[in-house]
């Protein structure tokens, strides 16, 4: 079948959370984008709550409020709260998170260890995957982007000034085109990227069923000679079964089969009359050894996959569309400088391996032998230091989210602070229509008139701020990251270099 005549910036394969993201970032910097996902109906059970829940982390909640989203989700996330009968709620200290179902607490944490963190910048939400793609897709459909359901992509043939994708039977065209499809992503085979980590240990299980004896059972994580099981009463459970990841996706998930498996991980006689909802994964950990082929990119779990442990998953992802949106639309635009895109897995690809060498780490610690359980008893006393309680909400939180950019200011490689600025806005406010920003402090003509010559690109913000941080001027790029920074009056020219290294030659 011919191609449609029309010719996208952007084909998008996915319509999950990070295509979605994806696509409203390309949009708002003017870029035509076209959503393919091979799912017809975006709704499932799986996607509500329980099994559906996501944490929201720092850098996430900051992307989104960057964007003007963060205000609608967190809505709905109330209106979706988790039940109360949540085993975590019932505690009389409140949980800040766990490491491989080891809890660390908010009164044991001491955010004044971050620098350049603002008091009471640091927050964390809840909120069901239903909800979150319903905000993206309608945000991406009212900014014009196209959303095509029940398309999956089948291949691709690319040239140097275009991608052509065949698609459930028929061919579209788009200059870049950018693979969101998940673990199993056709666009990354297609691409001849290799995909290698480690294999899974275990199987794992996250259930609701209607249990006749759930009291045998006791609420809570807990690890057994078998494995881990969390129940939360009265008919949700979770188990990890050391087999290898022989069961995931090998064999239907029958009520018998599961009810042996929890029986023999929890060591109870525990007897399940009615399954009623089941999935399995692994603690398979691998990456893309690229994130581009060409004119094909990867993002999300298309370019990384690891066990849903911690809850990283899902943030890892929305960080690399909110890392690679600008650079691709500049690049689009042909706005950028040449290598800008060739940034993005400079940046993104460590931030990967690390969140799956901290997925590693915690299968490791749930293994039922003797010296896993040695080893959890002395995380078990570090995590209730301060010192320890954050350090790994600092982990678990991204508060340590960082991009090596080179020497300079420590800040450098890091999130914006949320200035709040002498007229009452914030910075997050500021960078809603996806520009990057200059905040002098110190009011230097100079620093306006290197910004002026970026023709629109880069906005320039001059007002003095409840509190500073030290600083006197910075360049904040469109993704919210710290380019440039100085607590010493500016140095002009350090400040163009920046400029021109981002947003190229005026």
């Amino acid at each position: 079948m011919p191609p449609s005549s029309t010719v996208y910036d952007t084909i998008i394969a996915g319509g999950g959370p990070v295509g979605l993201f994806l696509a409203c970032e390309l949009s708002l910097a003017g870029c035509s984008v076209l959503v393919l996902e091979q799912a017809r109906d975006p709704s499932s059970p799986l996607k509500r709550p329980p099994f559906g829940i996501r944490g929201l982390t720092v850098p996430t909640l900051e992307s989104l409020d960057r964007r003007g989203l963060l205000e609608e989700i967190a809505a709905d996330a109330v209106s979706r709260a988790m039940p109360g009968t949540a085993h975590w709620m019932a505690q009389p200290r409140r949980p800040g998170g766990h490491f491989a179902g080891i809890q660390f607490f908010h009164d044991r944490i001491d955010p004044a260890r971050w620098a350049y963190r603002l008091p009471g910048s640091v927050s964390t939400l809840a909120i069901a995957m239903e909800s979150l793609e319903t905000v993206l897709a309608r945000r991406a459909e009212a900014s014009g982007v196209r959303i095509l359901r029940g398309v999956g992509v089948e291949g691709f043939a690319q040239t140097d000034e275009s991608v052509l994708v065949q698609a459930s039977g028929a061919a579209y065209r788009g200059r870049w085109l950018v693979g969101c499809d998940g673990a199993r992503s056709t666009v990354r085979k297609a691409a001849h990227l290799s995909f290698t980590g480690t294999e899974p240990e275990f199987t794992g299980y996250s259930v609701r069923a209607a249990l006749a004896n759930g009291d045998t059972l006791k609420p809570g994580r807990h690890y057994t000679a078998e494995g881990m099981y969390l129940y939360t009463p009265p008919d949700t459970f979770a188990v990890a079964d050391f087999d290898g990841g022989a069961f995931h996706r090998t064999a239907p998930i029958t009520r018998a089969h599961v009810e042996a498996v929890l029986r023999r991980v929890s060591g109870t006689d525990v007897t399940l009359t009615q399954l009623e909802l089941a999935t399995t994964w692994t603690d398979r950990a691998c990456q893309a050894s690229a994130y581009r082929s060409g004119r094909v990119l990867l993002a999300g779990d298309a370019a990384h996959i690891h066990s849903p442990l911690g809850g990283q998953g899902l943030n890892l992802g929305l960080g690399d569309a909110m890392n690679l949106g600008w650079k691709l639309a500049a690049t689009i635009r042909g706005i950028g400088p040449a290598d800008l895109l060739d940034s993005y897995e400079r940046e993104r690809h460590p931030v990967g391996a690390r969140v799956l060498d901290w997925s590693r780490a915690q299968a490791a610690l749930m293994r039922p032998s003797r010296s896993a359980r040695a080893l959890e008893a002395i995380i078990r006393d570090l995590i209730d230091t301060t010192d320890g309680a954050t350090y790994f909400a600092e982990r678990v939180w991204g508060v340590s989210l960082s991009y090596d950019l080179g020497a300079g200011h420590p800040l450098v490689g890091r999130s914006v602070p949320d200035f709040v600025l002498g007229d009452g806005r914030r910075v997050g406010g500021l960078m809603r229509a996806g520009k990057g920003l200059v905040l002098d402090f110190a009011h230097r003509p100079s620093l306006q008139a290197l910004t002026d010559r970026q023709s629109g690109r880069v906005g320039y913000v001059a007002s003095e701020v409840e509190d500073r941080l030290g600083l006197q001027a910075l360049l904040v790029r469109p993704d919210g990251i710290v380019a440039w920074a100085c607590d010493t009056p500016p140095d002009e020219e350090a400040a163009g270099r920046s400029l021109t290294r981002w947003f190229g030659a005026t």
